[in-house]
């Protein structure tokens, strides 16, 4: 990449997407100008001020508006409210001088060609040759964009399109134009993946790119499948979504949430502009989505779309269906396919598409329909949109959240399987899919030396996808490179003496096999290794402890087996923190409980700027067991010298634990102190993660890392900070905010963080702490109201308030 740096940009438009874009570049510490137009006339609350159009408060109105709706929104677009101040407002009148100050000027007004090519002609006025200047469009031809502009202009000119919400959607799809100059092109394509953290694909200039051209066909054909395989939107939803390893939405619910307007744009301008698409068809709207066009039912925006939420009188919720043969709102259908019986005990998603188009029910039905037009379509759209099969699959999962791209799962059903599929539906694929299995190459996909390599069309041979260098793929190394493997983990070997600790349980729930594997990890790298991570590549980092062990244990009242299980627990994190060589937690996703006990007992922490990090047991009835509550205590003493009031400090890590306070990202953890400034580091691209977490464990055994002394200079507050605590929980439960059981809780957490009932403040072990830590879990765990939650928890998932 070349030496370019952006330490500011602007933003032209502060919409849902501009908005979310400058907050996105605030999040990786880019300083943004956002600029957007002037309003035409005084709204009632400037009028009665007494305000003109003339004031700067009424100028910079839209632009402030819209920023503070943004930084509102659910889910946040920014990593840490403190970011926001990285972003500075103006409009377009009175600021546009200011571009010539930045290294990156970016477009995201109304999708029109006119207005646009104004913004640029106003734009070129003061920006400095050299700049970058993209648009965000998410189908207007890039070539037309830049027509009658310098050639300075031309050459640094192309489409930067970012999915919606722009923090969380990670394909940035790169346009060039006719005259983009290829470094441009590079520095671009570098860019959003090492410093957004996204999945750059640089795409043809066709209607609709790459993502939104799969993506709407797939939308498309579900939308004509249905009417004519006679099923319900639900039927659909269920057969389309995390089945088959996508978002939970599926397909109707995701179109209700994006808009059916925005859906229906998209579709028509596919439709008009790809004359020669030969599934055009596909592309007309069916009669039931011009009917809600024109009924204005086009999602969550309108209050209903392809599903209403509704309130009886009575108070009752209800999310109603919209039947498709009647369009009128129905209770919920529960959907239910002998075929998706079968995928129950299948967790691996990539392993289930074999049995699902096999299926003799509807289901299966669906899925060689749905497969075998997706299949024929996407082998049709190369070379059109892009010449490389790989860049399809990135678009279609980072785009639109799958967890494997059309040829991922062709590959997984067998490309000779899914050609019989296609033609028992009167579909052929693409003439160079028969050339590759001519070649020799009987997939698109192959590993080779941990690397992945995909079918290069005009080489007719496998070629290495570029840009993984950087990224260490566990799946890619799992079976040549472990070096122990049990029920609960993988070790392997990283490289240059590091090991990786891979968790493989359901929902990497932390229990006796991940701790033996842990331990073995540790025995391991002390031996024979320099260093340790423990990281995985699933959707979440941990989701805690195995409660369902401990509610087994705590039923049977197996209480010396429970002490001993929490004990093991305890000793397994002492030692991550106490071993003689470097440990490193890569947290991402959820990294609650268990697994963010681990993270906080880790020499350092490489954490996915996407954590959300917690210690949440209180929403089962118990604190935390494994390190946690000794650690929030040790945490909030080691601040203690830096003048706040002791007892302070101390009650806000007592928060952290009672409130169940869980981080929206790695940042906010941050301000919690379950990630510490100075140690933990951040990574913005997931993909990075392992990478990065094995070059700081090199890096600190290099330094000469050596084995801890454990702490015995604990400063615990005694009776003066547990008298404060059994006030404040007397008063919550006397105002109703707690119930009897969250007090005792809370009683028993403030006991451990106090470090007792001592007579003075006094110097204590980590050990102490933990002893009286475990003895308040396990006499949590005899209580019936935690058994109660517990159980609640397991089966409906989610905490019971009792």
């Amino acid at each position: 990449m070349s030496k370019r740096r952006i330490n500011k940009i602007a933003i032209i438009g502060s919409g849902i997407m501009g908005s979310g874009i400058a907050c996105h570049f605030a999040n990786i510490g880019v300083d943004v100008l956002l600029l957007d137009i002037i309003p035409r006339e005084l709204n009632d609350k400037e009028k009665a001020k007494g305000l003109t159009l003339e004031d700067k408060v009424v100028r910079n109105r839209l632009v402030n508006d819209a920023l503070m709706a943004s930084l509102k929104s659910k889910p946040s677009p920014i990593y840490n409210q403190k970011f926001a101040s990285r972003i500075t407002t103006g409009n377009i009148e009175d600021d546009i001088a200011k571009v010539a100050d930045v290294d990156w000027i970016m477009e995201v007004v109304v999708e029109r060609l006119d207005i646009k090519k104004m913004v640029f002609e106003n734009l070129e006025k003061y920006r400095k040759p050299g700049t970058l200047i993209t648009s965000n469009t998410s189908g207007i031809p890039i070539k037309f964009m830049s027509e009658g502009r310098s050639e300075d202009f031309q050459k640094h000119f192309c489409g930067t399109h970012f999915f919606n919400p722009a923090r969380y959607l990670k394909l940035f799809e790169i346009i060039p134009g006719p005259k983009t100059d290829a470094s441009v092109l590079e520095f671009l394509n570098g860019y959003g993946e090492q410093f957004l953290g996204k999945t750059s694909v640089i795409a043809k200039d066709t209607p609709a790119f790459i993502g939104n051209r799969i993506g709407i066909f797939s939308i498309q054909s579900l939308f004509h499948a249905v009417k004519e395989m006679d099923l319900t939107i639900e039927e659909v939803d269920k057969l389309s979504g995390p089945v088959i390893g996508r978002p939970k939405s599926a397909t109707f619910r995701t179109v209700d949430v994006v808009g059916l307007d925005t859906l229906v744009h998209v579709a028509n301008g596919i439709k008009e502009n790809c004359k020669d698409d030969e599934r055009l068809e596909l592309f007309e709207l069916p009669d039931f989505i011009n009917t809600m066009m024109e009924n204005k039912w086009l999602g969550s925006k309108t209050k209903q779309g392809f599903y209403k939420k509704t309130v009886s009188a009575e108070g009752k919720k209800e999310i109603l269906s919209l039947d498709l043969n009647t369009l009128e709102y129905r209770s919920a259908k529960k959907a239910k396919f002998a075929t998706l019986e079968l995928t129950k005990t299948i967790d691996k998603v990539v392993d289930r598409f074999k049995i699902l188009v096999s299926g003799k029910d509807k289901a299966g039905e669906f899925y060689r329909k749905s497969f075998a037009s997706l299949f024929a379509y996407v082998s049709n759209r190369i070379p059109e949109i892009t010449d490389d099969l790989y860049k399809i699959d990135d678009a279609m999962k980072a785009g639109f959240g799958w967890e494997h791209g059309p040829f991922q799962i062709w590959d997984a059903i067998g490309v000779e399987k899914g050609i019989k599929i296609m033609k028992a539906e009167g579909l052929e694929p693409n003439a160079w899919v028969m050339d590759m299995l001519a070649s020799g190459s009987s997939s698109f996909y192959t590993v080779k030396d941990g690397a992945s390599y995909a079918y290069d069309i005009p080489k007719k041979s496998q070629v290495k996808i570029p840009g993984q260098d950087a990224f260490i793929i566990l799946d890619n190394i799992r079976k040549s490179n472990q070096v122990f493997k049990n029920s609960g983990v993988v070790i392997e070997d990283l490289g240059d003496g590091i090991l990786n600790c891979e968790f493989q349980s359901k929902m990497n729930t932390i229990g006796g096999d991940v701790l033996a594997g842990l331990n073995k990890a540790i025995d391991l790298a002390e031996k024979d290794f320099a260093g340790l991570v423990i990281g995985n590549q699933a959707a979440n980092f941990s989701v805690g402890a195995n409660i369902g062990m401990i509610f087994m244990m705590a039923a049977e009242q197996e209480y010396d087996e429970l002490n001993m299980a929490i004990k093991y627990f305890q000793d397994t994190m002492m030692r991550m923190r106490y071993s003689s060589i470097p440990t490193i937690s890569a947290p991402h996703g959820m990294a609650l409980g268990g697994g963010c006990e681990l993270s906080l007992h880790a020499d350092k922490v490489v954490a996915a700027a996407e954590t959300y990090m917690g210690l949440v047991e209180f929403g089962v009835g118990v604190i935390p067991g494994g390190g946690g509550s000794k650690e929030m205590a040790l945490r909030a003493q080691d601040l203690f010298h830096k003048g706040d009031v002791q007892l302070n400090v101390l009650q806000e890590h007592f928060l952290t634990i009672g409130m169940a306070k869980v981080s929206t990202s790695a940042y906010e953890a941050f301000d919690l102190n379950l990630l510490q400034k100075g140690k933990d580091v951040v990574v913005v691209n997931k993909d990075r993660q392992i990478a990065v977490a094995k070059q700081h464990a090199k890096l600190m055994a290099e330094m000469g890392y050596t084995q801890p002394v454990k702490r015995t200079d604990i400063k615990v507050l005694g009776k003066q900070a547990l008298g404060m605590f059994l006030v404040g929980t007397d008063s919550m439960k006397d105002s109703n905010y707690i119930s009897e059981h969250d007090m005792k809780i809370a009683n028993k957490l403030a006991y451990v963080m106090a470090g007792g009932d001592l007579s003075e403040p006094t110097l204590v072990s980590e050990q102490y702490l933990l002893d009286i830590e475990r003895e308040a879990f396990l006499s949590l765990c005899t209580e019936r109201k935690t058994l109660e939650r517990i159980q609640h928890m397991l089966t409906k998932g989610k905490p019971l308030r009792n």
